[in-house]
């Protein structure tokens, strides 16, 4: 199995599916959603709700070898935050081999418009995404991330 290969089929078994039900908390007040396959394990750690942080990382064979790290909130106080991160995991399962790190160019659903922009490839990439209610912009995420060396 491929990087790209097991990185999609991660993102879809993690968050873009189970959202926050499987995860298990970490020091810190943390929280992770793991999944294993093979000689590769992927790791979806944050920290916080409205605005949140965290990172995500693949092993193979116990080495690190690929990461992202992240950061979004909810922009609009009125917004209600659980629609916004529901329709986020819609997007979410939309991920792609050409741009594996988060979901598609543009995604709609009623009155909801997903948005993501990023520079790179999978060895080293930056980008930004954005969830539109209506109109108006309600979410933004920024990341960045690679391969790592050995």
């Amino acid at each position: 199995m491929e990087l790209v290969e097991f990185l999609l089929e991660a993102k879809l078994h993690g968050y873009a599916s189970v959202g926050e039900r499987d995860e298990t908390k970490v020091e810190g007040g943390g929280k992770r959603l793991s999944y294993r396959t093979g000689d590769f394990l992927y790791q979806d750690t944050y920290y916080g709700n409205d605005p949140f942080m965290g990172e995500e990382m693949v092993w193979q064979n116990g080495v690190a070898l690929w990461g992202m790290n992240f950061y979004g909130l909810v922009l609009e106080a009125d917004a209600p935050a659980g629609q916004v991160y529901h329709f986020l995991q819609q997007a979410m399962r939309q991920v792609g081999p050409e741009r594996p790190f988060r979901g598609p160019d543009i995604f709609q659903a009623g009155d909801w418009e997903y948005r993501d922009k990023s520079q790179g490839s999978l060895e080293r990439f930056d980008g930004e995404e954005t969830i539109f209610f209506r109109g108006r912009l309600v979410y933004r995420l920024i990341y960045h991330g690679g391969r790592l060396g050995g």
